[in-house]
């Protein structure tokens, strides 16, 4: 893991965004857990990965880091089933419910117990993230 992952910093991405639009044309993915309602990652997605998920009923996203199909799972074997999918208002994000197949959600884990990738949480008045 990097430093990113592990620091309790707040190091937050806002050129994120600027530096893979418009050539990669994506928009935002939140990824929940179906049964619990949990958020388990939020990610981009664009046309073709949108439509390899809904064909195959498995997550596919979109990885702007590798400029590349992301068949969430393909490599660790923790892949996930799609079931649903919500458009929002301005139709410029999305909201996936997923349930996994088996494993980890996240590649992160906390004493070698699986984390989704929201496991740390910031402290409102130290500025610092927790791990929760």
């Amino acid at each position: 893991m990097s430093l990113i992952e592990e620091t309790d910093e707040l190091m937050l991405d806002f050129d994120k965004i600027a530096k893979i639009a418009p050539e990669n044309r994506v928009i935002p993915a939140a990824i929940q857990n179906m049964d619990t309602k949990e958020v388990i990652l939020v990610a981009y997605i664009n046309e073709q990965a949108l439509r390899e998920s809904i064909a195959r009923r498995k997550l596919v996203l979109w990885s702007t880091s590798r400029n590349e199909l992301w068949f969430k799972g393909a490599e660790s074997g923790n892949t996930f089933t799609l079931h649903r999918i919500f458009v929002n208002c301005e139709q410029n994000s999305l909201v996936l419910q997923v349930t996994p197949d088996k494993g980890n959600i996240c590649h992160t884990s906390t004493n070698g117990v699986p984390n989704n990738c929201f496991y740390r949480e910031l402290d409102l008045d130290s500025g610092k993230l927790k791990r929760v």
